[in-house]
Parts: C-alpha cells; sequence; structure tokens
C-alpha cells in the first residue's frame, strides 16, 4: 500500500437515514490538486471533515504524516461576531505589516477591499463573512489546503485571481488542495485530478473537469450502465466542452479525437434557429428596447459610511461612477407649482450611463460585472420593477416575465404544502421538445423521484429549493426569463440538469452568473457592465478579463510610462500579451480547419458507404483520400496540443 501524506484506511460511516462511506481506501500525496465532485448529500464536505479529523469513522482509519499543517474553509465559518475583521483575517497585524509582504498585500486588497477593517464581524453580510474567513485562512501556511465552495459570494474577477492564486501558492510538487466547489471552469483550471464521491465509495479522475468528463462517459459506456438519463447529461456536457472553441482552447487533458469519437452522435446543444422561430411566435418583434438609459441613485442614497474609517483598497473594485443628469419634471401634486417645462438636476452615483441595448426574441444574453457595477439594477429596468433616472424602457405588449432570484421568498409562502398539491394548481400537461409531459414529470427531470411528492416545500434542502422554484417558473410559462445566480446551491449534476432543461426553453433569457462556465453555457452572447456602459463579449467571459487586466496594468504602468520610453526599454508584457492573442488565434484557426475537414472526412465515409462494393478502384481512391484527411488532422491536432501547452 502507498504510503499517503494523509489517507483514509478502510473507512466506513453512516448517518441516521444515510450511508456516507463504505469501505474507502484513498490518499493525497504532496503536489495533488484534486477537485472533489458529487451529488450534494453523498459525503464531499463530510470526505473534508474526515481528513481534517473533525469527523470520526465508524470503522477504518485516517492517518496523517507527523508535523502535517491542515487548513479548511468550511461551509459555516468559525469567526466571532465581536471581533473586529483586523483581528479574524489578519490576526490584529497593522496596515503596514501585511502591506509590507506582495503576497499577504495582494490577498487583503483581493479580497477585504472595500471592507473597513475596524468593523465587527457581526455586521457583515454573509458574502463579507465569506471573504474575511478565505482571507484568513489564505494568509497562513499550509501543508494541505481544503476548501469549501470557496467562490460563493464572489464575483468573476474575484474567482479569476483564486484560481492564480492557488495555481502560484506552492512550488511544484508541493503543497496539496482539495477543492470542492459546482464551479466547473474553476475545477478545470485549478486540479489535476479528480474524486467522484458517490453510492459510499470514492472514484479517482486523472485530469480536471473536462478530462474526468471524458473518462466517465467512457466508463459508463464501456460497463453499459443502466443510469441512461445520466450518462446522456454527461455525454451532451462533454460534446458542449469539446465543440466550444473557446473551450477546447483552455487546458485540455486528452485528446481531441477520442473526445470527438464520443459525441459523434450527440446533437447540437439547442436549434438557436428555431429556437427564436418559436420565441418570436410567442413575443413578437419587441421584447425589451432599453433607449438612452440613464440610472442614478443621489448621493443620499449612497453606501458610503461617511464616518471617515480606513477602507482596504481592491484591484478589482468598481470604481464609483458620478455625475448628474437633468430630466424633465411632469407637473403634479408632489411638485406643486411646477410646470410641464420644468427640469430637475439630479446628482449621485451613476450606475448605467446613456445605455441603448436592444433585447429581441429568443435572444440568450449573459451579463457579467464586478460586485456594485450595477447588475442587479439593470435587471431591474428590464423586468420594470426600477424606474430609469432617465431615457425610456420600451417592453412589448406579450412579454410575460419570470424572475429566479438568489433568495427563495417566493418558496416560503408554500412551505406547509406538499409537492404534489403545489403541481395540482398547474396545467395538467405541457409541450415540452414535441411532447407531452406532466408537472411531475417535469420534475422527476430536475432531479426529483416520484416518491417525494408527499413531501413538503419547507423540508426540501437548499438545493432541492432551488430546482423547485425554477420548476414552478417553467410551469407557469413566461416567455423572458431572468435568472439572478441560477447555480446556486446545485452539484455540478444538477447544473447540467438544468442546463439541459434550458436548451429546448423557447423564449429570451437574461442570466447574471459569476459561473462562467454556466454563462457561457446556457448564453449565445455575453455582456459586460462596465463604467457604466453595457459592453458586447464577442470572445466570451474572457474578453472581460481581458478588458480589466488591460485597464489594470495600464493603470499600473502609467506612472513609469515616460521614464520606460527614455531609456528604450521594450514594454516586455504588452509583447506577451500580443504573443498570447496570436496564438489563441492560431487555435482557433486550427479549430476551424478541424471542424472542416471532419465535414469532409464523414462526406467521404458516407461515399464510401454508398459506393458499389466491386469497384475496388473507386473505393482505393476514397480510402486515399480519407487518409490524407485523417494525416492532416492528426497533424492540426497535434500543432493545437502544442499551442494550448505553450498557452498554460
Amino acid at each position: 500500500m502507498p504510503i499517503y501524506d494523509l489517507g483514509l484506511e478502510h473507512v466506513a460511516l453512516s448517518f441516521a437515514t444515510k450511508t456516507i462511506f463504505t469501505d474507502v481506501t484513498q490518499g493525497i500525496f504532496e503536489g495533488d490538486r484534486i477537485g472533489i465532485v458529487g451529488r450534494n448529500g453523498d459525503g464531499k464536505s463530510t470526505l473534508l471533515h474526515l481528513l481534517r479529523g473533525t469527523q470520526e469513522p465508524d470503522r477504518g482509519r485516517v492517518t496523517m504524516r507527523n508535523g502535517l499543517t491542515f487548513g479548511m474553509l468550511d461551509q459555516r465559518d468559525p469567526l466571532k461576531d465581536e471581533d473586529t475583521v483586523r483581528k479574524a483575517a489578519l490576526e490584529n497585524r497593522q496596515d503596514y505589516e501585511w502591506a509590507a509582504d506582495p503576497r499577504s498585500r495582494e490577498i487583503v486588497e483581493s479580497l477585504l477591499g472595500g471592507m473597513e477593517l475596524e468593523a465587527k464581524v457581526g455586521t457583515l453580510s454573509g458574502g463579507q463573512r465569506r471573504r474575511v474567513d478565505l482571507a484568513r485562512l489564505l494568509l497562513r501556511d499550509w501543508d494541505i489546503l481544503a476548501l469549501d465552495e470557496p467562490t460563493n459570494h464572489l464575483d468573476l474577477l474575484t474567482i479569476h485571481w483564486l484560481a492564480e492564486h492557488l495555481k502560484n501558492r506552492w512550488a511544484r510538487n508541493s503543497g496539496a488542495l482539495l477543492l470542492v466547489t459546482h464551479d466547473r471552469w474553476f475545477l478545470d483550471e485549478v486540479c489535476t485530478s479528480m474524486w467522484e464521491v458517490h453510492d459510499g465509495t470514492i472514484d479517482p479522475f486523472e485530469g480536471g473537469y473536462s478530462a474526468y468528463m471524458l473518462q466517465r462517459v467512457e466508463r459508463e459506456r464501456q460497463a453499459d450502465l443502466a443510469e441512461t438519463k445520466r450518462r446522456n447529461l454527461a455525454r451532451k456536457e462533454l460534446a458542449w466542452l469539446t465543440r466550444g472553441a473557446r473551450a477546447r482552447s483552455t487546458k485540455q487533458k486528452f485528446h481531441v479525437k477520442a473526445a470527438q469519437e464520443l459525441i459523434a452522435d450527440v446533437p447540437p446543444m439547442r436549434n438557436s434557429l428555431e429556437l427564436k422561430r418559436m420565441a418570436t411566435s410567442r413575443l413578437g418583434k419587441q421584447v425589451v428596447d432599453l433607449v438612452d438609459v440613464t440610472k442614478i441613485y443621489p448621493e443620499a442614497d449612497s453606501d458610503d459610511d461617511g464616518n471617515g474609517n480606513h477602507r482596504v483598497p481592491s484591484p478589482h473594485a468598481e470604481r464609483p461612477l458620478m455625475g448628474s443628469v437633468t430630466v424633465a419634471v411632469d407637473p403634479g401634486k408632489d411638485r406643486p407649482g411646477t410646470a410641464a417645462a420644468d427640469t430637475l438636476t439630479i446628482s449621485g452615483r451613476k450606475v448605467l450611463d446613456d445605455v441603448t441595448w436592444l433585447i429581441g426574441p429568443g435572444d440568450r444574453f449573459g451579463i457579467v460585472g464586478a460586485n456594485g457595477a450595477g447588475k442587479s439594477t439593470l435587471l431591474g429596468l428590464i423586468d420594470g420593477s426600477v424606474s430609469p433616472t432617465a431615457g425610456h424602457v420600451k417592453v412589448g405588449k406579450t412579454v410575460r416575465f419570470a424572475v429566479l432570484t438568489q433568495r427563495l421568498d417566493e418558496l416560503e409562502k408554500l412551505g406547509r404544502y406538499r409537492i404534489k398539491e403545489v403541481l395540482s394548481r398547474y396545467k395538467p400537461t405541457y409541450l415540452v421538445e414535441g411532447k407531452e409531459v406532466s408537472p411531475s414529470q417535469l420534475m422527476e427531470r430536475l432531479g426529483f423521484e416520484s416518491s417525494q411528492l408527499m413531501t413538503r416545500i419547507g423540508d426540501l434542502s437548499g438545493g432541492q429549493k432551488r430546482r423547485m422554484q425554477l420548476l414552478l417558473i417553467l410551469l407557469d410559462e413566461p416567455n423572458v426569463l431572468i435568472m439572478d445566480e441560477p447555480g446556486n446551491d446545485l452539484d455540478t449534476d444538477m447544473l447540467a440538469v438544468m442546463e439541459d432543461m434550458l436548451d429546448s426553453w423557447p423564449g429570451t433569457l437574461i442570466v447574471v452568473s459569476h459561473d462562467r462556465y454556466l454563462l457561457e453555457r446556457v448564453t449565445d452572447q455575453q455582456f459586460a457592465l462596465i463604467d457604466g456602459k453595457v459592453v458586447h463579449l464577442p470572445g466570451g467571459v474572457q474578453d472581460y478579463l481581458d478588458m480589466v487586466d488591460s485597464a489594470d496594468r495600464e493603470a499600473a504602468d502609467a506612472p513609469d510610462r515616460a521614464s520606460a520610453k527614455e531609456a528604450g526599454n521594450p514594454n516586455q508584457a504588452k509583447a506577451e500579451r500580443v504573443a498570447r492573442r496570436n496564438l489563441s488565434k492560431q487555435a482557433s484557426a486550427i479549430e476551424r480547419k478541424l471542424a472542416k475537414l471532419a465535414d469532409q472526412r464523414k462526406d467521404l465515409e458516407r461515399q464510401m458507404a454508398e459506393h458499389d462494393p466491386g469497384d475496388y478502384q473507386g473505393l482505393n481512391e476514397l480510402n486515399s483520400k480519407l487518409k490524407d484527411l485523417t494525416g492532416q488532422s492528426d497533424q492540426l491536432e497535434e500543432e493545437w496540443l502544442t499551442i494550448g501547452e505553450e498557452l498554460e
């Protein structure tokens, strides 16, 4: 048996109504970067507590090398409400102490940016407490670091920073990381191996999330498992990973050809043209038009505490955009004595600045932006719950909005009712992908079992409530669906189920999420909210990260630009960025060529299948052409893999 730094030996563990592990032997070596996935409730967090020593096994034992330090980010923080942020995260270190070390300064500014260090922990929001706990953990040195859902409450920029930090935190082949998260991009970016926790056991996989999906599909195919529905969802997700140009240009650990063979018969994610046609028939041509819209929150509504307390600067914080706008004021009882021609100047924090954005039938738009950039305000303007300071929001006459919020308030009123009672309020059948299905069948498609029909809504878990919230919204048959962080509380399998349902939803979809995988998976176009403007991202979320990175670099380089020019030094960072862009373009060009070659090969294979079997000469010619195309494909794939390694 190998000697692990930390390991489980024949561990078994059961709770009152559920067996978590039966006979598990698994271990962690120095240099491991392990992502842990599995259904909610199957034991991912329990596994971390076993390794940490805060949960005892029923049988077996947990072994740990002498002197090993183990740090863990739990889903419940150990912070004391009466402590200050400085004490909880920084162990009372003064500013000059933590700011003197580049590593600790980066952690503090990235996670505690905008917070008052003297504020009491008890006054913080849930998201702020999460950041404080994460900063507390990362500021110390650990041999093994275990993180349970670390991306919760973090925005895209901070998630990207955290991924880079974890990749560079330890030297090669030193330290170890255990990561539980539903963020599939994060898993692919950070992890070099995966553990799947299911049915009382742990299955190991080499590579990140993409490689795990490939191996999982292959294992299921070879074993011909009975879980047909789960297998099909996994294959569909693998198709997205392999076919998406941006996804394929990331650090895949498997060969392109192997993945393409597995997903050869998987149809495209969705028929966008057909969905748009169906959406137009339900919505008409106009959905929501934002025309010259400006939104200003008056200074009195600012969240600035005004007490002069020191706030930690943040490298990624949205810079407040102050401004004013003059608007016409209608005469009325609220403003006695005003005339129709009167105007009013409103000053304050400008969230949207003269935005014109047209949302049409069947559009599937994703929105990203820093915390505080105004994403929630933008959603409110779209659905009419927020009024613009200036400009107009025009909504089509046939539009029926539904909003999937981050809260579960709408389910609280239904808490005493059973699922069956709630579903009985809706139509008996719905048309989904050309087939009639009942609400209970849709419920099962979202991962519920028929035996749960008698369960009370109030007794559902957080993830189950999230799925029930989505089900009830879809049963209301809206034609414009707005989703604010739809991936909260869902495991990776349930995320795939939700995405599969949305693939066939014939309406206009607007999604705000920090989960870049989910965002690019369910939407066709992405936009960023930057400095009050809605900016199109033709290259997806990576365009947004590049924009922010470029702006940060320009701001940092500005003081030295003149002296560097005089010294005649080349701008190495700029040259590297240009080189990376060129490599990315080459990768994209290769992907396009591979797609064309694949089409040509399919055409040749069809010709060979239809060809006269007695015409040996003709068949040989076709076979020679096929071999030539295969050789070209193999060469291009090798070039593509080489470029991928250089981009890493």
